[in-house]
């Protein structure tokens, strides 16, 4: 377990369109998976490598759905904290109000729909160890094109393109990242991308500028459940017993691994 000042950040927003029928009527994190709700798993991704306060930015009409839910936190072992995102402006603008909650520390942020068989532990002491930046999580994927793609360099990397027609690499940028107190400053140098968004590649990209991010290869088994096919992917996997990050209260009596 970390013993450090790094708190945790669940991005939780966004109208889910891809999943449309489901999401007219729920927020996407709130779907299940397997037989557990999205956003148990990011939840206890943080807890298991021992954070224990926790914002959760979410938006939308299903916004207190959240709150019904996880209420303050105290059955997955942590604080818990919610932050309103209105409209729809992209990870980074949703970072940025973390802000406050943040106090100037370090933070691990993950995208509430990334579900991994392990724990990340080894790269948060890595993180931890550093002298400031970033530090992202790689995962080698069939279809790069999908995502954030990392071109690299031996250690370093190079550059991170967002979903390219012709991919540098394999590896794909995963929904978790390890940020310095100086990602909110990068976050205001950002303007919105064609999608009238402020988008996370721009900021990883200032910390390229600074060659102060560097990366870790994720270990075991990595999807997003964002669309009807990943979320399959994920109800499978997590069916054939990568169930590790299930809340121990919430699980009725399932151990953790």
């Amino acid at each position: 377990m970390l013993n450090s000042p790094l708190k945790g950040v669940i991005l939780a927003g966004g109208l889910g369109t891809r999943l449309l029928p489901l999401t007219k009527i729920t927020n996407k994190h709130l779907l299940p998976v397997y037989d557990k709700p999205m956003i148990y798993y990011p939840l206890q991704m943080l807890v298991n490598i021992g954070i224990r306060e926790i914002l959760l930015v979410t938006g939308g009409n299903y916004a207190g759905d959240f709150l019904r839910l996880l209420e303050n936190g105290e059955e997955f072992g942590c604080s818990l904290r919610y932050a309103y995102q209105r409209g729809e402006g992209g990870i980074a603008q949703a970072l940025r109000l973390a802000r406050d909650f943040a106090a100037g520390g370090p933070i691990c942020v993950v995208l509430g729909d990334n579900l991994i068989e392990k724990n990340v532990l080894d790269s948060a002491r890595a993180f931890l160890a550093q002298p400031g930046g970033a530090r992202l999580l790689l995962k080698e994927t069939d279809h790069p094109e999908r995502f954030g793609v990392a071109a690299l360099d031996g250690d370093r990397i190079l550059r991170i393109e967002e979903k390219p027609a012709q991919p540098p690499s394999n590896l794909a940028v995963t929904g978790i990242y390890f940020y310095d107190a100086t990602v909110f400053e990068k976050i205001e140098r950002c303007r919105p991308s064609r999608r009238n968004e402020l988008e996370i590649t721009d900021v990883n990209n200032l910390y390229i500028a600074e060659r102060t991010l560097h990366y870790s290869i994720l270990d075991g088994w990595w999807t997003d459940a964002g669309t009807f096919e990943s979320l399959q992917r994920a109800q499978a996997l997590v069916a054939a017993g990568g169930a590790n990050h299930l809340p121990a209260a919430a699980a009725a009596g399932d151990r953790e691994k």
